[in-house]
């Protein structure tokens, strides 16, 4: 017997399996053979629909992780001291004559 190579079933199959599991219209095994694969991967997908439903209807949301917040008053230091120390070298590099023109 020669085996199969190996599928790779694409999310809108598997939704399409765990959905007429979760109707309950027939049974796992008939939906095996109607979708070709095997008993558990059904089970399985069935499993992670109903657990991933919960997620979108319940209170707790997944859904982005908090930004951290900005603090507007460091950065602003932060490009007044950089402004400063572009200034100060701009009039080193000036008194040196190593400045050839403004920019």
């Amino acid at each position: 017997m020669a085996r199969r190579a190996r599928r790779n079933h694409t999310p809108a199959f598997k939704a399409k399996a765990a959905l007429a599991a979760i109707k309950g219209e027939k049974t796992l095994s008939e939906l095996a053979q109607q979708f070709d694969v095997h008993a558990n991967q059904i089970k399985q997908r069935r499993d992670q629909l109903l657990e991933g439903a919960i997620g979108v209807f319940g209170s707790e949301s997944k859904a982005e992780p908090q930004a951290p917040a900005i603090d507007v008053k460091a950065l602003h230091a932060k490009i007044g001291e950089l402004t400063l120390v572009n200034d100060f070298l701009e009039g080193a590099l000036g008194k040196a004559g190593l400045l050839n023109a403004k920019r």
